[in-house]
């Protein structure tokens, strides 16, 4: 299964699985492979909905997947996609034979992601794996009763959990492997990665696949 898990900028993250190609939150997508079957998208910050992304990696016939807060926000790629489908926090869903929940994303003190916006993360069902797309968010009570088998976790600090903060989140649920997001680009340095993988404890595996 990892090798079906590609992780790029910010929160951008391509997963495979029996002929599906899912995208969370395209950014600063490098190459134009018009392959998505689904587009998830997290919250409506230009890092994690860009149309002009989601230009790049959609079809005609693709799905995408928005938060129902950004209903009206989304119709700005209504023209890339085949149609948009609306989530909420604390559900779960199949489209397009993609199976996947909701957990709530969203900062405890800081002003940036408020709960109040119900924004998500997605847990997908994925070659026989559970895979927890945490989203931009700090640690609450909601992640920190995930269950996984897969979790990509952002380490950058300053709108989201910073290294420290993510690895306590990540020795709670201890999820088999886990793979750090958003640093090295917006916020946080590329370093922190290793910071974040010498705080995660055994069994926990850190693989670190962020390609630019």
């Amino acid at each position: 299964m990892m090798n079906s898990i590609d992780v790029f900028t910010q929160n951008s993250i391509r997963i495979r699985d029996g002929g599906k190609t899912i995208y969370i939150d395209p950014f600063q997508m490098r190459k134009e492979p018009h392959d998505a079957d689904l587009i998830l998208v997290t919250h409506d910050h230009f890092d994690h909905f860009s149309p002009e992304d989601i230009a790049k990696v959609s079809r005609p016939d693709t799905v995408l997947v928005v938060p129902e807060k950004m209903k009206t926000k989304a119709r700005d790629a209504a023209s890339l996609v085949g149609r948009i489908e609306t989530v909420s926090p604390n559900g779960s869903y199949t489209i397009e034979g993609v199976s996947f929940a909701t957990i709530p994303a969203y900062n405890n003190l800081k002003p940036f992601h408020p709960k109040s916006a119900e924004w998500v993360g997605y847990i997908l069902e994925a070659g026989g794996k559970r895979i927890y797309i945490a989203g931009d968010t700090d640690v609450t009570k909601e992640n920190k009763a995930v269950q996984c088998d897969i979790a990509l976790i952002p380490i950058g600090g300053t709108y989201t959990m910073d290294a420290k903060k993510a690895a306590e989140l990540v020795n709670i649920i201890a999820p088999a492997v886990v793979i750090p997001t958003h640093y090295g680009t917006v916020v946080g340095k590329e370093s922190d990665a290793e910071t974040f993988k010498a705080l995660v404890k055994p069994p926990t595996e850190v693989v670190i696949k962020k390609q630019y």
